[in-house]
Formats: structure tokens, C-alpha cells, sequence
């Protein structure tokens, strides 16, 4: 097969794939650009609602915290404990999630020195409303399952979009060619240098988040890169429940957790209701840069055996991709002017798709315009 003939298929494939999944990418592009900063746009509506924590003397273990929750919705007999994460400032608060009839994910928001309960997410105001929504297009088109399905699916074939652009792009000939914009050029022309130019400065970063959301949503990607990098499942954990004895106090637990990764910073507990499930310490190390951390301590939740460190600074190559997953998705890896690069990142899929139709809109004009009826009667 000719390069020629090569280039042509590569050519309709990215244009025939590029159309057809473009509303979902315009849609999931768009809604990651409003969604980078929301963890920071809910905080700052919080602590506006709340009103500013003022530090004083020591914070309240985490017990009484719970007990204070477990107090506060004992009107809800069914609430169940899900998760806890923990003051990263000395003005910031406990939040914890607990699961009500009504409704799975409750956030339940907790002064960490007064044990006061300042609020929860079951009634947010305008902004937090319109980025859950936001969140919930992003990430499953507020579809359930399906949606994540179809997120996922359409995530794949972005990345091939994508590399068939990376594979057409007219720099590989001529280096400076592919960044070179003619802005007093023929409008046709300029069309296309915007594309070329927009669609390979962005191309890796689309690569990066469309493919962690396909890896999550969709599941295929794990076994393959256990296998590619020899990197072993993790084992199945489990607690080993003890006749007549409760689970160990989560104080005790937390020292024993400290001890085993000394260096870190404890984060988050998962508070499963499960017995034979383990207790997952999420924990944070100086030199991880996401804020929750990429650490975990797992403990027998009844005998406070250590089942498990995983380090990410000394975990396997498979392991240490996985963990890239997070930071290439949100562009937290280089800090704030990542994330700042990724609100732009979101709005490209929209910006290659209108000037991709007018490429096709171009061409299709050209054509007309070639068109006779002399052709046709040859023809």
C-alpha cells in the first residue's frame, strides 16, 4: 500500500470518527473546562456559608466527630458511615459522607474544634447545583451506567481521532510548517492552519484525559497493562471478623496506620459497614503532588493488622501508571498553570470540530464547483 492511499484511509477515519462522536466530545470537553477548579469553587461557597473556622486548641478526635454525626441524623435509622476525610488547614472542616435512604453520597460538614455540624450537601446553593449537574454531563451524561458506558466508549475513539490527527499533521514533512499560521491568508487557508496548528498542541492532552476516562469507565485497560509491564494484581483483602469483638477503635487504628508509612499525612478513612471488608487509610506523602495523596494503609478492622502498604513511590511500574491516571486526567501533574492549560484543553474538541466542518465545507464546495455535465455524461 502507498503512503498516498495510507495517508487517505488514516485521513477518512479521522474525519468520519471526528463527526460522529463530535456533540458527546463537545459536550465532555466543555464540561471538564467548567469542572477544573469546582473542588475550589465549592469550598470557597462553603466556608462563605459556614462562615470562617476559627482555630483553637486541639481538634476533637476523630470518635467524638462521628459519634456528633451519628447524633445529628439519628432520626435516619438507616444512615450508615461511608467515608471521612480530614481538615487539610487548621480553618478547613471535618466532611463526612454517610448514605441516607434518600440518597447514597450525603457530605455532612463538621466544625473540627466545636464539633458543630455546619451544613451537608443535600441542599447547595445555585453554583454547587449547576456544577454537580455539570459534573454528572462530564462524566456520565446524566445517564446511570449507560452514560458511563457511552463515555467510555466514545473516550476510545477520541484517542484514535486524535492519533490519526497526530499521524496527518503536515510538521512531520516540514517542521515549521506545522506550527506556521498565515493570519493574512485566504480564509480557506487560515481555516486550516488553525486546526493544524490547535489540533497538535492540544493532541497529547486529549490523548490524556480521553483515554483515563475510557481506562475508568470501561475497565479494559488494567489487565492489559498488568500484563505489558509484569506488574501482578493486587490480592483481595479482607478483615477477619473475631467472635464477641467489636472492630478496633479508628484511634488506634490511625497510630498504627502512621506507623506504617510514617512519612505520611492521613487524609481519608473508608467507613464501610462490610465486617470482612478492610480499613482503607488514605494517606498523603511530602513529595505526592494531589492533594488527597496516592497512598494507602489497609488494616485487619478487628485485629489492626497491617494487610498492606501500598507506597506509591515504591509500587510496581503497572501501578505507578495507574496512579498517573488521576493527575493526566484532572492536569494536576504541574500544578496550577496545568490546570489553568486544561480549562483551554476542554474547549478544543469544539474549536477542531468547527474548524474541521469547514475544512469539509471547503472541500465539498470545491467539488461542486469542479462538477459538469459533460463529467456526468462521460460518467
Amino acid at each position: 500500500m502507498s503512503n498516498k492511499k495510507l495517508r487517505n484511509i488514516v485521513f477518512t477515519l479521522h474525519r468520519i470518527l471526528g463527526f460522529a462522536i463530535a456533540p458527546i466530545v463537545i459536550l465532555v470537553g466543555i464540561t471538564g473546562s467548567l469542572i477544573v477548579f469546582q473542588r475550589e469553587i465549592n469550598d470557597f461557597q462553603r466556608h462563605q456559608q459556614f462562615g470562617a473556622i476559627l482555630p483553637h486548641g486541639n481538634r476533637l478526635s476523630l470518635e467524638v466527630i462521628l459519634d456528633l454525626v451519628k447524633a445529628a441524623y439519628a432520626n435516619q435509622p438507616q444512615m450508615a458511615l461511608q467515608r471521612v476525610y480530614f481538615p487539610t488547614k487548621p480553618d478547613d472542616f471535618f466532611n463526612v459522607i454517610i448514605s441516607v435512604p434518600s440518597n447514597d453520597w450525603v457530605e455532612v460538614y463538621v466544625n473540627p474544634y466545636t464539633g458543630a455540624i455546619l451544613g451537608n450537601s443535600l441542599h447547595p446553593n445555585a453554583v454547587q447545583r449547576f456544577l454537580q449537574v455539570v459534573y454528572e454531563l462530564h462524566t456520565s451524561l446524566k445517564l446511570g451506567d449507560l452514560g458511563l458506558q457511552i463515555t467510555g466508549f466514545v473516550g476510545l475513539v477520541m484517542c484514535i481521532v486524535a492519533i490519526a490527527g497526530i499521524i496527518l499533521w503536515p510538521g512531520w514533512r516540514k517542521l515549521m510548517a506545522g506550527f506556521k499560521i498565515k493570519w493574512s491568508a485566504h480564509p480557506k487557508r487560515l481555516n486550516f492552519d488553525l486546526h493544524k496548528v490547535f489540533g497538535i498542541t492540544t493532541a497529547i492532552f486529549l490523548l490524556f484525559t480521553f483515554f483515563t476516562g475510557f481506562a475508568w469507565n470501561l475497565g479494559y485497560v488494567d489487565p492489559v497493562i498488568r500484563t505489558i509491564t509484569f506488574s501482578p494484581p493486587l490480592p483481595d483483602l479482607v478483615s477477619q471478623p473475631i467472635a464477641g469483638q467489636s472492630p478496633r477503635p479508628l484511634s488506634q487504628q490511625m497510630k498504627t496506620a502512621q506507623l506504617a508509612l510514617s512519612d505520611g499525612a492521613l487524609r481519608s478513612i473508608d467507613l464501610t459497614t462490610d465486617p470482612k471488608a478492610p480499613l482503607q487509610l488514605r494517606m498523603k506523602l511530602p513529595q505526592e503532588r494531589e492533594e488527597y495523596g496516592m497512598s494507602n494503609v489497609y488494616l485487619d478492622r478487628y485485629s489492626g493488622q497491617v494487610l498492606r502498604v501500598d507506597n506509591s513511590l515504591k509500587t510496581s511500574l503497572g501501578d505507578k501508571i495507574f496512579n498517573s491516571f488521576e493527575p493526566l486526567h484532572y492536569g494536576t501533574f504541574g500544578g496550577l498553570p496545568t490546570r489553568i492549560l486544561y480549562i483551554f484543553v476542554g474547549l478544543a474538541p469544539l474549536i477542531l470540530f468547527i474548524t474541521g466542518f469547514v475544512m469539509w465545507w471547503y472541500r465539498k464546495h470545491k467539488q461542486k464547483n469542479d462538477y459538469s455535465p459533460k463529467q456526468s455524461y462521460i460518467n
